[in-house]
């Protein structure tokens, strides 16, 4: 029986963390995967770190992490990636903008021995609920230069569905703290020559008012580490 470690980045999500567990959990995936929850929480200042200990520290498939400052979400997936025990890795935002019904399509070409890495993309042909053009724009426009520099064809270079076999994940280490952590991880993937595949996926993002934490500043710092770990580790 092989295992799939879902790694949970999460900071101050009280108000989804019960409801992305429960769908993590009842989450489809093939008959012959076990799945292990790794949860990192980033300092947490809302509640949430509380409810991880009191209602989580017990379940058999649940591994807890907690962060003694916040770092960001690159940290919060540097301490997961060094605990996880599965043979293959998933990444699982905690805010309900991915939805673990697609598991099945992201894990396939894993599975099948096509893939080493897989990135779900949401600009492919997956439901999505429309919010910010500009958001939009720059998401496309990282992908571009991300591309540009690492001669690959994504269409999501920052998509939070990335899923490893275990052997990537410890081919190297993640150095951004923040949000960098996506550019980052993808030049050092390219760079090792992987086999990567990407499926569509749906999105239901959330504006501010909601919980949305990337800014403009992120987009200048993934440009940044888009041209840093093209040529540097």
């Amino acid at each position: 029986m092989k295992l799939l470690s879902i790694v949970i980045p999460v900071y101050n999500e009280k108000d989804y963390i019960r409801e992305i567990i429960k769908r993590v959990q009842e989450a489809p995936i093939p008959g012959d995967l076990e799945r292990e929850l790794v949860i990192v929480d980033d300092y947490s200042g809302d509640g949430t770190r509380e409810i991880l200990t009191e209602e989580y520290s017990q379940v058999d498939n649940i591994r807890l992490f907690f962060h003694e400052k916040n770092q960001g979400k690159g940290a919060a997936l540097r301490t997961g990636f060094s605990k996880v025990q599965g043979d293959i890795v998933l990444i699982q935002d905690a805010d309900l903008e991915y939805d673990p019904k697609d598991y099945p399509a992201l894990l396939d070409p894993i599975i099948s021995g096509l893939a080493d890495v897989v990135y779900g993309s949401r600009f492919l042909s997956g439901p999505h609920r429309v919010l910010f053009f500009w958001h939009y724009m720059g998401n496309r426009f990282l992908t571009f230069v991300s591309n540009m520099f690492n001669n690959i064809n994504l269409t999501d270079m920052e998509t939070c569905y990335k899923v490893f076999r275990r052997e990537v994940v410890e081919s190297f280490k993640i150095k951004s703290n923040r949000f960098g952590v996506e550019p980052e991880m993808t030049a050092k993937i390219a760079k090792r020559k992987y086999r990567m595949f990407e499926t569509p996926i749906s999105y239901n993002g959330r504006d501010y008012s909601e919980g949305k934490k990337i800014t403009w500043r992120d987009g200048f710092s993934a440009l940044y580490c888009i041209v840093r770990f093209r040529f540097f580790e």
